[in-house]
């Protein structure tokens, strides 16, 4: 997972309407639940089916840091998956998307203009076309690069193009991001 995925999976997370269990057997025991059985939380987290087993039954309570943040961001992936979806399908079909990043944003311009990259800090409302590209891409497994692109082309067509009424010949390049955070 890159930090345009990421980003977005945090965004889907914060609309969910209940906490998702917070102690280690809690969650194992919700994994066990959602993936019907031990053995396959077992291969996920990468522990001995018996562990899983020891966890279900409050055997053990606290787990290895490491394991403890697999468990933690498995759990937070399949939290409430309808109100995920829910979230996902509104912001691609009617309010879209707020993008919040700090990059080195470079241009193609017409001559005479300063198309020297620089840091900016940049926060925009993305239509529902852009979040609806941004979520299939990342259901169809895009890399960040990708994930990168479309929202570059986002940030050039709303915030420096402003949706055409200005630099029509304009492209912009997304480089050196130092982060980026989706808001739904």
């Amino acid at each position: 997972m890159g930090m345009f995925d990421d980003s977005l999976d945090e965004a889907l997370a914060n609309k969910v309407t209940r906490p998702a269990p917070k102690s280690a057997p809690a969650q194992m025991r919700f994994l066990v639940r959602q993936l019907r059985g031990t053995r396959p939380v077992a291969e996920l987290l990468g522990v001995s089916q018996r562990t899983v087993e020891r966890y279900v039954k409050d055997q053990i309570k606290r787990p290895r840091p490491e394991l403890a943040a697999r468990l933690a961001a498995e759990v937070r992936r399949r939290w409430q998956p309808r109100v995920r979806q829910r979230a996902r399908k509104q912001a691609a079909t009617s309010t879209g998307i707020v993008i919040e990043t700090r990059a080195r944003f470079g241009f193609t311009a017409a001559p005479g203009s300063t198309d020297d990259a620089r840091i900016r800090l940049i926060t925009q409302h993305l239509p529902p076309a852009y979040a609806a590209r941004l979520f299939d891409a990342q259901t169809q497994g895009a890399t960040d690069r990708e994930l990168r692109s479309i929202a570059a082309e986002g940030l050039q067509e709303e915030y420096f193009k402003d949706r055409g009424r200005r630099a029509a010949g304009l492209s912009v390049e997304f480089t050196d991001v130092d982060y980026v955070e989706f808001d739904i």
